[in-house]
């Protein structure tokens, strides 16, 4: 729509040409036609400024226009990254949310697998009192004085020597791997495994650093197996995967507990080389550390020497899966001192045990490609801490400081306890019988006169009775 600014405009350029062709037709004396044509003339240029002031005018416009365009285009942008990193922060909270769940429900899912075993348990101990009280023998009447008078006396017996049975053979005594396949199956069953930690402590502080989680297998008599007694059956079985995943879950649950009162903590956790090679076994044990991600810093998974020299494809791509979710690992049962340290950091490994008989005996100078009293240094460059364990004596631990090993391990320090049933503390209090083996494989008897527990109720109280003194 044209403007009233413009047809003014228009109407005084064709005024102003009008009068200056009638100024020069009636004072110049110039004729019609020439003063029309100057008139004309006039006119076109009047209108070709007009026109390009305005189009000049109309460009400043237009260029401040585009400039608040520009300005706003700015701001707007701004404002979907504002929205945009917002979006991302909610995402990532409710992913956390979402992992949080997940953990809390795997570990309610655990204590409630645990809980359904107690019970079972319950119901077999009360189930065998019954049969007892059913079988107990019904007390004879005790004669009375008259009735021996009344009665004949009998004659006395004739002593007669009965020899003592022959003592049974070892062999005959021992249990056949058939039934001891038969018991682990049936103590993994009734839930039967127990945990017992032993601590790792620093040198020369001697604080709690780390617990390694032992695994002892009570058996239908309550009679506790240790580690090296039933683990070969289990392999032979086919158990040794049941068996990791339920003491990771323990172990799991025991880090948690153990985390409420010091995030300063950490649990190392045995794994088979039977479980690494199973993809049955180890995509569940692997899921279940996927789920606990959170945790991986603090939760170090141990194997042996033998299964990181044997190490074969597929072994080898689960240990990177293990690792890329950040889990670390330890090796034990070491025999020798040949160790590639760049190659075990390379594939994840943070920590090595090593027995203190074997540093200080001076015999592995010769045979190892380092001294025993440089082993600390040289795993330290490639992040490896080095664990004395087995360690008995306080000569052994004033060796160990001369060759600067920083942790320390053994039956001088603590030796492998069980958990309370309350599970968030490492031991508890009570006499031990004597162990078999130095490295918390051995057996560790269970509590001989525990003492008194605190009062509870409900399940806690069931889990209790369920379980007895360990």
């Amino acid at each position: 729509m044209i403007r009233i600014s413009t047809i003014f405009i228009a109407i005084c350029m064709v005024l102003v040409a009008a009068s200056l062709g009638f100024v020069l037709y009636s004072v110049a004396g110039i004729n019609g036609s020439e003063s029309a044509i100057v008139a004309l003339t006039a006119l076109t240029c009047l209108i070709l400024y007009n026109a390009v002031s305005m189009r000049l005018r109309d460009r400043s416009d237009v260029g401040g226009q585009i400039a608040d365009l520009s300005r706003g285009t700015a701001d707007l942008a701004r404002q979907v990254a504002e929205f945009g990193r917002r979006l991302a922060a909610v995402e990532g909270r409710v992913a956390s949310a979402n992992s949080t769940s997940a953990d809390r429900i795997q570990g309610m899912a655990g204590e409630i697998n645990e809980l359904g075993g107690l019970v079972r348990q319950l119901a077999a101990s009360v189930a065998h009192h019954e049969d007892l009280l059913t079988a107990a023998p019904v007390a004879q009447p005790v004669a009375s004085p008259r009735d021996d008078l009344l009665q004949p006396v009998p004659p006395a017996p004739t002593a007669v020597f009965v020899p003592p049975p022959p003592a049974a053979p070892p062999s005959a005594i021992s249990r056949s791997q058939t039934q001891l396949i038969a018991a682990v199956r049936h103590a993994i069953d009734e839930n039967r495994l127990d945990i017992y930690l032993q601590p790792m402590v620093t040198l020369p502080q001697r604080k709690v650093r780390y617990y390694e989680a032992v695994t002892r297998l009570r058996d239908e008599r309550d009679q506790v197996l240790a580690a090296d007694d039933f683990i070969e059956a289990a392999e032979v079985g086919g158990l040794i995967g049941r068996i990791d995943h339920m003491v990771m879950l323990r172990c799991v649950q025991v880090l948690r507990r153990l985390m409420i009162r010091s995030k300063d903590v950490g649990v190392f956790c045995n794994v088979s080389a039977a479980t690494l090679s199973s993809p049955q076994h180890f995509t569940q044990c692997l899921d279940f550390l996927e789920a606990n991600r959170a945790l991986a810093p603090s939760f170090v998974l141990e194997f042996k020497q033998a299964t990181f020299r044997n190490l074969g494809p597929v072994e080898s791509e689960n240990l990177a899966a293990l690792s890329q979710r950040g889990y670390r690992f330890s090796i034990d049962h070491v025999s020798d001192l040949r160790l590639e340290p760049r190659e075990l950091a390379d594939r994840g490994v943070r920590f090595i045990k090593v027995p203190a008989a074997l540093l200080l005996d001076a015999r592995q100078s010769a045979t190892s490609d380092i001294d025993p009293s440089d082993l600390s240094d040289l795993l330290g460059r490639y992040g490896i801490d080095l664990i004395a364990e087995r360690i008995e004596g306080e000569r052994s631990v004033v060796d160990l400081l001369d060759y600067d090993v920083r942790f320390g391990q053994g039956f001088l320090f603590a030796p492998p306890r069980p958990l309370r049933p309350e599970g968030a503390s490492a031991t508890a209090e009570a006499p031990q019988t004597k162990p078999q083996d130095l490295n918390g494989a051995g057996t560790s008897a269970p509590v001989s006169s525990p003492a008194a527990p605190p009062r509870t109720t409900g399940s806690a109280a069931l889990a209790r009775r369920a379980l007895g003194p360990n």
